[in-house]
């Protein structure tokens, strides 16, 4: 039996779900199905410009699944365009928070908008992974 998915945590909701290239009808197109946690990993990666670390801790994962979560949906975005097909940003095992916030020290960084604004993650993100990083290496 197969482990069960952990939700991914998506801090902004897209504004629009829907792309396509103008002029030519949707029954002609394929479509690439981007699913709101790669939105998430493309968003926090590329637009934010966050580490796979920082993103993948906001996202409440670990950064290997980030890094193959993000390259997935690089994969998708770059088919779209060179492709010419229709965008569709819907679907996956995703939780919305709020406000994002350091997981392991509670520190929010970003308002519950978060239109525009960099996730700006806890300046004490390096030492609270390091720390956590430590207890598991010494019960280990």
């Amino acid at each position: 039996m197969p482990r069960p998915l952990k939700p991914r945590t998506v801090g902004l909701r897209p504004e629009v779900c829907h792309f396509k290239p103008r002029g030519v009808p949707s029954k002609k197109l394929k479509t690439a199905v981007l699913t709101l946690d790669e939105f998430e990993a493309i968003r926090l990666a590329d637009y934010e410009g966050l580490s796979h670390e920082e993103a993948a801790i906001l996202m409440n994962i670990s950064r290997p699944t980030f890094s193959r979560l993000v390259e997935k949906a690089r994969v998708k975005v770059a088919g779209f365009i060179v492709n010419a097909e229709q965008l569709v940003i819907e679907g996956g095992n995703v939780e919305y928070s709020d406000h994002l916030h350091c997981p392991k020290c509670k520190q929010e960084g970003m308002d519950s908008d978060g239109i525009g604004k960099r996730a700006e993650i806890c300046s004490n993100l390096s030492s609270c992974e390091l720390n956590e990083q430590e207890t598991v290496d010494a019960k280990g």
